[in-house]
């Protein structure tokens, strides 16, 4: 939730049991965190979000969405516009959480900010209702203390003992520092006394619950002491039950933990958001949540959406997807992930083409609308959305934006046909047209089209095509 200042973390990502392990470990141990069984997830996912980049170009406080298939390469929806904005309060949002009720219908949380005003105090948290997050109804503010302190990262999980949801989030209370704090409701719209949820002495924000898991309930949250993401575990759902263990894992300075279960196999998923830099979601795997020890998952793997902040994730139907991207539709451009430096996306800069690592701005630097070849339909072009009279083509076998000059030349230098990667086949080569001996590849991060004869000229081919 914050930028930079440790000591003010910020909210962060949803309680996970809410959504995403919530939702996946009611669907898969049995616990009705809130499908019924007509609503049962089996394939997909949603993502929400709100946005930052680093100049602000980027940067909304209202809810966004993605989907995916397998929750690790995302597809935002309606452009990577907002779905829905606060119109109380701050006027903006950080943290959104989005839960499955029992009920099959969904219920979005979040923090009451707009922004980094990190000295910003609010009892009060937004709340919308909706049936299947292509509208959203019954918007209000819903007060959970009386505190003069914010509350930060709301999440909710079914508590089947109490019949109630546990509704987290972060409050600096009468010991001084940030402590996970819980109300339970039942509607989501009255709420019992605030108590403290998960006090280990020292500073801690950004709840993310997995419920059940073996009979065991999992917390994870960032961690002022122990740094980065760190996890607690209890056999009860009890405030004041959990107990910190395992390894924290950390990418810079991150924070905002959402836990993943997928749904076609054993593995959970662990995303961080980082604040150093801004702006950027790592991922983390593991078998076994018991063993408290996670592996960094493969960059060329996993891709957000662009400029995506404090993620919340939660499983959907078939159905609910393909709904979904009915509703909002698919972007109208691409990103290109280098295969080799999958940290880096080709994106224009100065009218030259280049690989950088995201993130950045002008982000729109780094979008493409794939067309059809100017000089062969059956090949591709590529269209700047930033600039767009301009498209990549060769010049001197180096690539540059330019604008269309309609001759032949210039169609032609414009033009590339893909094919399987070069370096892996499920990912993207671009064969020169008129050059069809040489592939665009980067060469100190420059982009250029060169024969591709080894190892590494390939990978340097290699890109991925995506969002």
């Amino acid at each position: 939730m914050h930028p930079t200042a440790p000591a003010r973390p910020m909210p962060s990502r949803r309680l996970f049991l809410g959504a995403a392990a919530a939702g996946s470990l009611a669907l898969a141990a049995g616990l009705s965190l809130g499908a019924r069984p007509a609503h049962a997830a089996d394939s997909a996912y949603v993502m929400g979000y709100f946005t930052e980049s680093p100049q602000g170009l980027g940067t909304d406080y209202g809810l966004h969405l993605a989907v995916s298939t397998d929750a690790l390469n995302w597809m935002p929806l309606n452009q990577n516009n907002p779905v829905v904005t606060p119109t109380e309060g701050a006027g903006g949002l950080r943290d959104p959480f989005i839960t499955r009720k029992r009920d099959g219908t969904f219920v979005v949380l979040a923090t009451d900010l707009k922004g980094t005003d990190w000295g910003y105090n609010s009892q009060y948290i937004h709340v919308w209702d909706s049936t299947d997050l292509r509208a959203f109804t019954g918007y209000r503010r819903l007060r959970l203390h009386d505190m003069a302190t914010h509350s930060w990262a709301p999440e909710a999980f079914w508590d089947q003992g109490r019949g109630q949801y546990a509704l987290l989030y972060s409050a600096v209370n009468s010991s001084g520092h940030n402590v996970l704090m819980v109300n339970y409701t039942a509607d989501f719209r009255t709420v019992s006394a605030p108590q403290v949820f998960f006090d280990p002495g020292y500073d801690v924000i950004d709840g993310d619950m997995a419920v059940g898991v073996n009979g065991v309930n999992y917390l994870y949250f960032k961690s002022s002491s122990r740094g980065g993401l760190a996890g607690a575990r209890s056999t009860s759902l009890n405030p004041g039950s959990f107990v910190p263990f395992g390894t924290p894992v950390a990418h810079g300075g991150t924070e905002a933990p959402t836990l993943v279960r997928s749904l076609t196999s054993g593995t959970w998923f662990l995303w961080g958001d980082t604040y150093t830099p801004n702006g950027v979601l790592y991922a983390w795997q593991t078998t076994d949540l018991a063993a408290g020890t996670w592996t960094p998952v493969d960059q060329r793997l996993y891709t957000h959406p662009v400029n995506a902040k404090h993620c919340t994730i939660a499983p959907i139907t078939s159905t609910e997807y393909g709904n979904l991207v009915a509703r909002w539709g698919t972007p109208a451009w691409n990103r290109l992930k280098s295969y080799n430096q999958p940290a880096r996306y080709v994106r224009h800069a100065d009218y030259t083409a280049r690989i950088d690592t995201y993130p950045f701005d002008p982000y729109t630097d780094s979008q493409w609308k794939l067309v059809p070849g100017l000089a062969d339909t059956a090949g591709v072009s590529f269209q700047s959305v930033s600039h767009p009279t301009r498209y990549l083509r060769h010049y001197d076998y180096r690539l540059r934006l330019d604008v269309n000059d309609g001759s032949t030349v210039f169609a032609q230098d414009a033009t590339f046909h893909r094919v399987p990667g070069l370096a892996d086949p499920s990912w993207t080569s671009f064969r020169s047209h008129n050059n069809p001996t040489r592939y665009i590849r980067h060469y100190d991060y420059a982009l250029r089209i060169d024969p591709v004869t080894t190892t590494t000229d390939r990978a340097d081919a290699t890109f991925s095509v995506g969002y």
